[in-house]
């Protein structure tokens, strides 16, 4: 993906990433973190947030406003191709904290789908089944696989 997006830090096994948001609020240190929840079929779980001082929590329930919306997801989107591109074509399943969170993902997904589409498969939750995305629908969690 082309997008503008920020410089990040991978970790030396890929499953974590730092990298820093920047707007009116100053520099804030986000996280992006890859975690294992299924063996069959593989899927990882992908938290996102941001990383308060001092620690290497992630606080996916705070809300930084930075003006830079964009930017943020866009990084996140390219954590997640780094990610596949060392770890393969696995299953990735996201959902926000909040149903307004779950929400705003939603929105990134739809802004960016021309170029999420190219290289990704994207799947929303509603109800109690798995269908291939629509921006018009209100989903409850998201999974992404490489194509």
């Amino acid at each position: 993906m082309n997008l503008e997006r920020y410089p990040y830090l991978a970790s030396n096994n890929f499953n974590n990433y730092e990298f820093y948001s920047s707007g009116p609020k100053g520099q804030i240190k986000k996280g992006v973190r890859f975690s294992l929840i299924s063996n069959d079929p593989v899927i990882y779980n992908l938290a996102f947030g941001d990383i308060p001082d001092g620690t290497d929590v992630i606080d996916d329930a705070v809300v930084s406003n930075n003006n830079d919306r964009g930017m943020v997801l866009a990084t996140v989107a390219n954590t997640i191709i780094d990610f596949t591109n060392n770890y393969g074509n696995h299953y990735i399943f996201a959902t926000g904290s909040t149903p307004a969170r779950t929400r705003l993902y939603q929105m990134g997904i739809t802004s960016l789908w021309n170029e999420i589409s190219i290289d990704f498969d994207v799947y929303g939750f509603k109800g109690d089944a798995w269908q291939a995305f629509k921006s018009n629908v209100n989903y409850d969690a998201f999974l992404v696989k490489k194509k």
